[in-house]
């Protein structure tokens, strides 16, 4: 499977894949591809690889989709894999498309679940059913959905590291990265955060979203907002969760102001816990929240605050 890294670090969507993978039965072998990425095998061996690939070249440091399928590809061939694993990411999404189409294989995407005998588990309706999916060939290409798996320490024992030369081909040299900008933030990302503190249109105005970031400053979590309010300009499109934002899994959701519609609810209802806070009785969130308190975001959020505050000292 490919494993995804950012800086010396790597992604905990790839980490849930793979100690997946290594539950499934036979080897799981890992791909890891950019500059500076020897230093990481390890730690995919502990999560459950048996051999991990890597490809350490100066030509692989911008995260471009291209280079990594001709990597990808060299593996697949060189190894007969039969199955490719992906946690779903805009890089991951990119490479998953561009390697079905270099080897005309199936892809199937938007997963949660994978059997040993490789029927793939996708959300249909609105996520109500879970349907069952295939493929006829092989290669097998699957892109999981955020947050489907929990990263979980598998080590096999001593894995082989193979260091694999970098081929690329003449177009996927063609694109270069002229800058990036890495987005000022504290506190962990929504996608990899325990706790989310979710703002809605119900908060009234952009700058009320600072009663959600003080809860989730107090909490040790992260702020996520709905499209509405991203929409509205209230709120950057980074923390937009649903189902045209993104989907997390934290132990703990509290939405405040949050009404629920299905969009909404797709992207976070696998969430352990989930408060709803909403002046609006009849709000759907109440529907699918382990508890909901109704009442004033204004007045509630604040107090609710102050006492996180003082039992955290």
């Amino acid at each position: 499977m490919f494993v995804e890294h950012h800086g010396d670090e790597l992604q905990k969507g790839s980490l849930g894949v793979l100690s997946k993978a290594a539950t499934l039965g036979g080897d799981v072998s890992a791909v890891l591809a950019g500059g500076g990425v020897n230093a990481l095998a390890r730690e995919a061996a502990r999560h459950g690889a048996s051999k991990v690939y890597v490809a350490e070249d100066a030509s692989l440091e911008p995260p471009l989709p291209q280079p990594r399928v001709d990597v990808i590809a060299q593996v697949i061939e060189r190894g007969g894999y039969d199955t490719v694993l992906f946690a779903n990411s805009v890089l991951a999404a990119d490479i998953a498309a561009g390697l079905a189409a270099r080897l005309d294989a199936g892809l199937n995407w938007d997963l949660v679940d994978i059997t040993s005998d490789f029927v793939g588990k996708r959300p249909a309706l609105g996520d109500t059913v879970l349907v069952d999916v295939g493929w006829k060939s092989t290669p097998r290409l699957a892109l999981f959905r955020a947050g489907s798996f929990d990263p979980a320490a598998a080590d096999l024992g001593q894995a082989q590291i193979e260091e694999i030369s970098v081929e690329l081909s003449e177009h996927s040299r063609g694109a270069k990265v002229v800058d990036q900008q890495l987005e000022e933030s504290s506190g962990p990302s929504i996608e990899d955060a325990e706790v989310i503190v979710a703002g809605g249109r119900g908060l009234g105005a952009p700058e009320n979203f600072t009663l959600a970031e003080a809860l989730a400053k107090a909490l040790g979590g992260a702020v996520g907002a709905t499209r509405a309010v991203v929409d509205a300009g209230w709120y950057p499109y980074a923390a937009q969760i649903g189902q045209t934002g993104k989907t997390v899994s934290p132990k703990l959701y509290i939405a405040l102001g949050v009404s629920g519609a299905i969009q909404h609810k797709v992207g976070m209802q696998s969430s352990n816990v989930i408060v709803a806070i909403n002046k609006d009785t009849n709000a759907p969130i109440f529907d699918f929240s382990d508890l909901g308190v109704v009442g004033d975001v204004h007045e509630i959020v604040p107090k609710l605050t102050e006492l996180v505050n003082q039992r955290r000292g």
